[in-house]
């Protein structure tokens, strides 16, 4: 495999530093513990710290303090599937969003009490009945899964089930925002139908509130939907039904770059590559959704906005103080009005900090004028590129090195496979790692980790460790040996 030639005299350097807080930077100063770690048990290997996770759910709960509203924070189960971060939440008070028939078996063997989880997602009937059976929650996305859900408690003779409604495809009137469609839930314009499935089986469905799901982090689509929801519930008081909450979903994001300005940098040289105006940034000149066109630049950006300074539970605090466009009022003031709950169901930003992913280097050559460092994990065991999020990551080095000099790489994995491109951006590290070596891909504990990995090639999907604090020391155990039984320890 050959890299293509820069062709245009030398590249400025354009580092994508990860933000790392003082946990994952203290667990970075062992490379000793983490290079045994990775002979011992492989690469890739994914390293969790459940620890961290207490600090991401009150940052949310503050924000709930602060508007003094109730309701749960639901962990996305899906973005990571650790069996050590889920057994660590059910030890707290959050709750977890389950989005499978093993997601809900691995919550309930966890230690989530059935008031704690939420079923969200398309639901087949044994997923349906374990929910009806253990007294779960179901966030239902369509009239013919409620339907389902009534006939299997009905039947059954099971216990009256609490439900939300999800709806999509709102519109605010007056304002030029709408919502996106989706395929979960139902169209906000149906929502007469729901009403009318929950009377006619008021012995099985208890509709507790209801719930919308966007595939977006633009924050006016975001408000439009929320004050749907409150229409909605509004439609709900006046059929004399009462629900009281609505769950709000997830997409709060998480702000991955350390350095606003490197982001900016960046884009810009992008765009300028994509013209011809300075060397290639990527493998075969990869525009991101950028081309170039007569001189022109057209397409959009296909990236995550890695550099996000409201993100979070800060970015709830900014959803919750936007006024609705229809009452001109904060959508917080409104939930408390009405004294209704909000749930919501972040992923990645309860997984904030919480994790890596470790690779170990087998070569670094030069080839045709760029330097190439192929690594012992594919583009699947960390799939930043699949979700459009571009940063660094951290060299770890075992033993000497060379003088720190700063290089740019192409990162390849380990398939027999043009495809495999750990990142199609040439990366830019301060030091030339060395076969040995690891290279650390921090902050990717939430959908980075295992959210894509597969037995390619028959490759092996990395194993995954739980690290915690016990004094002054770091312990780890294998992810599905932890428990959170340890004594707890003070950050350092």
């Amino acid at each position: 495999m050959t890299a293509p030639r820069l062709g245009l005299g030398v590249a400025l350097t354009l580092y994508l530093t990860p933000r790392i807080d003082a946990i994952l930077r203290s667990v970075l100063d062992e490379p000793v513990l983490l290079g045994g770690l990775v002979e011992a048990l492989g690469s890739p290997l994914g390293v969790v710290l459940p620890e961290r996770l207490a600090g991401n759910v009150a940052a949310f709960r503050d924000v709930y303090s602060g508007h003094r509203l109730g309701g749960q924070i639901f962990f996305a189960h899906k973005a990571n599937q650790s069996s050590a971060l889920i057994r660590e939440l059910a030890a707290g008070d959050a709750g977890i969003d389950v989005a499978s028939l093993a997601e809900l078996q691995h919550a309930l063997g966890a230690g989530f009490a059935p008031q704690r989880i939420m079923a969200t997602g398309p639901k087949n009937r044994e997923f349906l009945w374990l929910c009806a059976r253990a007294g779960v929650t179901v966030n239902a996305d369509s009239l013919a899964e409620l339907a389902e859900l009534a006939a299997l408690v009905t039947g059954r003779g099971l216990p009256r089930v609490r439900v939300m409604a999800r709806l999509s495809g709102f519109a605010s009137a007056g304002t030029g925002v709408a919502s996106g469609r989706s395929r979960f839930g139902v169209p906000s314009a149906g929502l007469a139908q729901v009403l009318d499935l929950v009377e006619k089986h008021p012995e099985a469905l208890d509709l507790v509130g209801v719930a919308f799901h966007l595939d977006t982090i633009g924050l006016p689509e975001k408000v439009v939907a929320l004050e749907g929801c409150l229409a909605a519930l509004d439609e709900c008081r006046r059929r004399g039904l009462r629900p009281w909450s609505v769950d709000a979903g997830g997409g709060f994001g998480v702000d991955y770059l350390a350095d606003a300005a490197q982001w900016e940098r960046y884009t810009s040289e992008l765009t300028r590559a994509v013209l011809g105006r300075r060397p290639p940034l990527t493998w075969r000149g990869h525009g991101y959704g950028l081309r170039n066109e007569g001189g022109t630049v057209r397409g959009a950006l296909g990236l995550y906005p890695a550099h996000r300074p409201v993100a979070g539970a800060a970015y709830l605090d900014r959803l919750l103080r936007a006024a609705g466009p229809s009452h001109g009022r904060p959508l917080g003031e409104l939930l408390l009005d009405n004294m209704y709950d909000l749930h919501v169901e972040p992923g990645r930003a309860l997984l904030d900090q919480c994790g890596m992913v470790l690779a170990t280097v087998l070569e670094v050559r030069d080839d045709d004028g760029d330097t190439v460092v192929r690594l012992d994990l594919n583009a699947r065991d960390v799939s930043l590129e699949e979700h459009g999020v571009l940063m660094d990551p951290v060299v770890v080095h075992r033993g000497s090195r060379a003088a720190d000099r700063p290089v740019d790489v192409y990162l390849f994995g380990n398939l027999c496979l043009e495809a495999d491109l750990v990142t199609r951006r040439r990366v830019s590290l301060p030091s030339r790692p060395r076969p040995g070596d690891l290279l650390a891909f921090v902050n990717t504990a939430g959908y980075f980790m295992d959210f894509s990995a597969t037995h390619a090639l028959r490759q092996p999907i990395g194993r995954k460790v739980a690290m915690y604090r016990d004094g002054g020391a770091w312990r780890w155990c294998l992810d599905e040996q932890y428990w959170p039984l340890h004594p707890r320890a003070e950050a350092p």
